[in-house]
């Protein structure tokens, strides 16, 4: 049973698509009309959708799927479009790599709906291929997955699933939840059963399939063994979707663009502005990380503006007690198709997937990066917690003279500014008088009042500055590197149970809107970061008013056009062969465009009181030397 929807309170033209609402049922049993709505068609280009066969084929070593792609180093027995039947009759459709042998190996589970082959997302859609040259990868792994080339050559099967709904897969494409981790769950069952299977499976990829493997693993999987996450976020709704509990719909409708189902799309941008509290439905979006007991190697960044705090959490909160956490500078892509790291990651699947006594359980349980622009990165600093048990958290209080101070102002103050303003802050900066790190988590604690408004939207960034108080860019993106807060001051309540004097956690249970005139407390979590300060430079805090990213934040995803065989996969170098291009962008392709933020509640004035019965300061976590 579905109900027809045409528009939803402002949110969406009067000329949207048709979208519908499913009853669904949650993992605590409740039941929530779920909006749902179509998406690219499998003929558009940018989907890059493959040609729907099941079959066997043996790609030969040397070969290659595209120009300048890494040739095969091994045989690898490739099983096309294999039809996986879920526990509700749903059939899905995996390719699967594995040895050419008879043996049985242990394999490794890319879950997304992103495309198994090439698919709606790509590096080559990426500036720069994100610093990864076409010749590191065999373009047999699907985006943000494990190269089977590398894998299989190892002893390894890989396995990349279309997950419900994606491409040519039965069903509603879903975004993660307890329907999408039970498919999971039974994905893994599947294949532990087959006869090419050792009975041990992983899981590994980015992003997507890093998100998945923090839900698939909570539902426990028996034949599931290890992960290996790398960098995914673990509470949707805190982390992505309402964060500081702002409604933010531009991430997911930009990603729609590169999606393709035969039937609907569960319309996450939909549920984020009409479902902004944390409800059932959000509920269902956060991963069981207390019933992940199995071995993880967990990869995080301080950089990412989507998965930072979900990786550090997803470390912190898993029950194994088997896991390590290794802290990167670089991005995620890069660092997870580096030929060390990739090493790195398999010495830890030999040991749990093969039973390989080669040392890994020596490994330090933790790496840590501390970033330094301006000078060089700390890699690879061996730790045996986080955050750092050493940490000595140190209050900056405001002050009435756009300063950080240690001893906070006597006298009462404030700081404001014009919401109308579009650059408009109030900052407040320190200088240091000598070396010192900031590695961890940090919170603002302060008091607000909106002139003009009954609610306020805060953006609040934390920086390094050099000497004479200029940003430093990063030396990959060529930005400022920040680490961000957020508030929709109606939603300050904290969550009691789950906040800590080191970081506050929002309820996001009811909205308390403003009086006039008044004054409220609030306290805003900061995402982790490492952060090295040289005597001289400067740390600085602004608060602004919240605006909505830009859509461009997301590549242009199915926008490279990719040259492949027309048959058989892979060739031989130098051959002329049948080819096909796929992907590129027309007007046809694009998913319109049906949600977009909400209007703000900004208006007036934001005045930030300080000093006096108003301690207001940045708590900052100040890493000694061992």
């Amino acid at each position: 049973m579905f109900s027809v929807v045409t528009g939803i309170g402002g949110a969406a033209e009067a000329a949207d698509p048709v979208s519908i609402t499913i009853p669904q049922k949650m993992g605590n049993g409740e039941t929530v009309e779920v909006y749902y709505r179509k998406g690219n068609p499998l003929t558009a280009p940018r989907v890059r959708a493959a040609e729907h066969k099941t079959e066997t084929l043996l790609l030969k070593k040397g070969t290659i799927r595209r120009e300048g792609a890494m040739p095969l180093p091994c045989d690898i027995i490739m099983e096309k479009d294999t039809p996986v039947t879920l526990r509700d009759g749903t059939v899905i459709y995996t390719d699967i790599f594995r040895p050419a042998d008879e043996g049985r190996h242990p394999a490794l589970m890319a879950w997304s709906p992103y495309g198994k082959e090439i698919g709606g997302q790509m590096l080559d859609d990426v500036p720069m291929r994100a610093g990864i040259p076409v010749a590191a990868t065999s373009g047999l792994e699907k985006f943000e997955g494990p190269d089977p080339a590398y894998w299989v050559s190892h002893g390894y099967v890989i396995i990349n699933p279309d997950s419900r709904g994606a491409y040519y897969s039965e069903g509603n494409l879903n975004y993660w939840g307890s329907q999408n981790s039970q498919d999971g769950y039974d994905t893994i069952e599947w294949a532990a059963k087959q006869p090419w299977s050792n009975g041990k499976i992983g899981m590994s990829g980015n992003s997507w399939l890093t998100v998945s493997q923090w839900f698939i693993a909570g539902e426990q999987p028996p034949h599931l063994a290890a992960i290996a996450p790398w960098e995914g976020f673990v509470d949707h709704f805190r982390e992505t979707a309402n964060r500081g509990g702002i409604p933010n719909p531009v991430f997911p409708e930009a990603i729609f663009d590169t999606f393709t189902s035969q039937n609907y799309l569960e319309d996450q941008p939909r549920m984020v502005v009409t479902h902004t509290l944390m409800d059932a439905y959000w509920q269902d979006k956060i991963a069981k990380l207390e019933n992940i007991k199995i071995p993880a190697y967990v990869v995080a960044s301080y950089t990412n503006p989507v998965h930072t705090h979900g990786t550090f959490a997803g470390f912190r909160e898993i029950a194994s007690k088997d896991k390590w956490l290794r802290v990167h500078n670089t991005q995620e892509w890069f660092d997870y198709y580096t030929p060390g790291n990739m090493e790195d990651l398999r010495k830890f699947f030999d040991h749990y997937l093969l039973g390989e006594d080669n040392g890994w359980e020596a490994t330090p349980k933790v790496r840590l990066a501390v970033l330094d622009p301006g000078h060089e990165d700390v890699v690879n600093r061996v730790e045996q917690e986080f955050p750092l048990a050493r940490t000595e958290y140190k209050k900056l209080y405001l002050t009435g003279g756009q300063g950080l101070s240690v001893t906070p102002q006597k006298q009462e103050d404030t700081a404001s500014y014009d919401t109308s303003v579009k650059e408009a802050v109030a900052a407040f900066t320190m200088t240091f008088d000598k070396d010192t790190e900031l590695t961890g988590y940090m919170k603002l604690h302060t008091y607000v009042e909106a002139d003009g408004a009954d609610d306020m939207e805060l953006h609040v960034q934390v920086e390094k500055l050099d000497e004479k108080g200029n940003p430093i860019p990063d030396r990959m993106t060529h930005q400022p590197i920040v680490a961000e807060g957020y508030l929709r001051v109606s939603q300050r309540a904290l969550d009691e149970a789950k906040s800590t004097e080191v970081e506050p956690v929002l309820k996001h249970d009811r909205e308390d809107l403003l009086k006039k005139g008044e004054i409220v407390p609030v306290d805003i979590p900061i995402w982790p970061m490492g952060m090295k300060y040289h005597a001289g430079e400067k740390i600085r805090l602004t608060v602004r008013a919240y605006n909505p990213p830009s859509p461009d934040m997301v590549p242009a995803f199915g926008s490279a056009k990719i040259t492949v065989p027309e048959e058989g996969y892979t060739y031989e170098p130098g051959t002329k062969v049948s080819m096909k291009t796929v992907g590129g962008l027309d007007g046809r392709s694009y998913v319109k465009k049906t949600v977009t933020p909400p209007k703000t509640r900004n208006k007036g004035r934001h005045i930030i009181h300080l000093g006096g019965k108003y301690e207001s300061y940045l708590q900052v976590p100040v890493v000694p030397e061992k």
